[in-house]
C-alpha cells in the first residue's frame, strides 16, 4: 500500500475504527491496541480495495477479528469500565444517539459490537454476519437481545417506538 493511501484511509477511519474497537474491548486501552494492531495490518496490505467502502468494510472485519482474539487470550482480565472515559463521540449525533452509545458500555461486548455496527456505522444485518463470521439469524438474535438490555439500563419510556423508528435503536 502506498504511503499516501495509508494515510488518506486512516485519517478517514480512525475514528470509526476506535470505536468499533472500543465495543468490542469494552476500555481504552484495549481500543486502543487493537486499533493500532488494525492499522498495522492495513500498511502491511499488498492488495488494493476497489473503493472506500470496501475498505472500511475490510478494516471493521480486521477489528472484529483482533476484537475476538483479545477476548481469547488466556491472561485477558475483565475490566471495570465504571470509571473508564468514553472514546470520541461524533459532533453530528443527537443526544440520543449519545444516550445509547453510553448505554452500550453495560452491554456484553457481543451485543455491543452488533449495535454498534447496525446502528451506528449503519451496516445491514448481512454485512455485520459476515463482519463477525456468525449467521444473521445470530445477529438478529443479539440485537433484540441488546434491545431489551438497553431498554432496562435507560428506561421503557427513552426507548420508545419513535427511537425505534427514527433509528436509534
Amino acid at each position: 500500500m502506498l504511503l499516501e493511501e495509508y494515510r488518506r484511509l486512516t485519517n478517514l477511519y480512525l475514528d470509526d475504527i476506535y470505536r468499533v474497537a472500543y465495543s468490542g474491548c469494552r476500555n481504552r486501552q484495549d481500543a486502543e491496541d487493537v486499533t493500532q494492531e488494525v492499522f498495522e495490518a492495513l500498511l502491511k496490505y499488498k492488495g488494493e480495495f476497489e473503493n472506500d467502502e470496501h475498505a472500511k468494510f475490510w478494516l471493521i472485519r480486521v477489528t472484529s477479528n483482533k476484537c475476538k482474539s483479545m477476548w481469547r487470550s488466556p491472561w485477558k482480565c475483565r475490566v471495570d469500565l465504571s470509571d473508564e472515559e468514553l472514546p470520541v463521540i461524533k459532533q453530528e449525533w443527537t443526544k440520543e444517539q449519545e444516550e445509547l452509545y453510553i448505554a452500550l458500555r453495560k452491554l456484553p461486548p457481543k451485543y455491543a459490537q452488533c449495535v454498534h455496527l447496525y446502528y451506528f456505522e449503519e451496516m445491514k444485518t448481512r454485512d455485520i454476519a459476515k463482519q463477525l463470521g456468525i449467521s444473521e439469524t445470530a445477529v438478529s438474535t443479539r440485537l433484540q437481545r441488546a434491545r431489551e438490555k438497553l431498554k432496562s439500563f435507560l428506561g421503557e419510556e427513552q426507548l420508545n417506538e419513535r427511537n425505534v423508528n427514527n433509528g436509534y435503536i
